[in-house]
Parts: C-alpha cells; sequence; structure tokens
C-alpha cells in the first residue's frame, strides 16, 4: 500500500530531482523508491557511469580488429617510400 510523504528539502535539491526523474522518464516518488528500496548504495550510478557500461557493452560486440605485426608494416613503409 502506498501513502503519501512529506519531504522538506533545500528548492535547488527539488529542482534536480525533478530534472533527474523527468530525463529518466519517471516520477520524482519513483526515483526515491528506487534509491531508498535498495539497500546497497553502489546501486546508484550516476549519467557517466550508465554511459560507461553501453560503451562496455558495445566493445564487447563489436569484431576484433586484426593487427599487423611491426616489421611488416616496417617492411610495408619502406616499400612505399622507396618503390
Amino acid at each position: 500500500m502506498k501513502k503519501k510523504l512529506t519531504l522538506t528539502v533545500q528548492e535547488d535539491i527539488i529542482k534536480y530531482a525533478k530534472r533527474k526523474a523527468k530525463r529518466r522518464g519517471i516520477s520524482v516518488s519513483q526515483m526515491f523508491e528506487e534509491v531508498i528500496g535498495t539497500d546497497e548504495a553502489s546501486e546508484i550510478e550516476i549519467e557517466q557511469q550508465r554511459a560507461a557500461k553501453r560503451l562496455l557493452k558495445r566493445i564487447d560486440k563489436a569484431k576484433p580488429v586484426t593487427t599487423k605485426n611491426d616489421k611488416k608494416l616496417i617492411k610495408e613503409h619502406v616499400h612505399r617510400k622507396f618503390a
């Protein structure tokens, strides 16, 4: 059962919470439940952490890059330069 809760916080924190909730597409109440409802504070992620996770997922899905050894690269360079 849900109940109403009144909090007294600074006005700039209220504005920040509303902006953050809007960016996430949820209400401030839902965001509050997510934050307070979790046992570990480490589950709260900032945008940069979420972006890093998305980047790591994309890197994992990427095809491996084939590399050439140094001797072969030098040989190709010399060939192009003096050919």
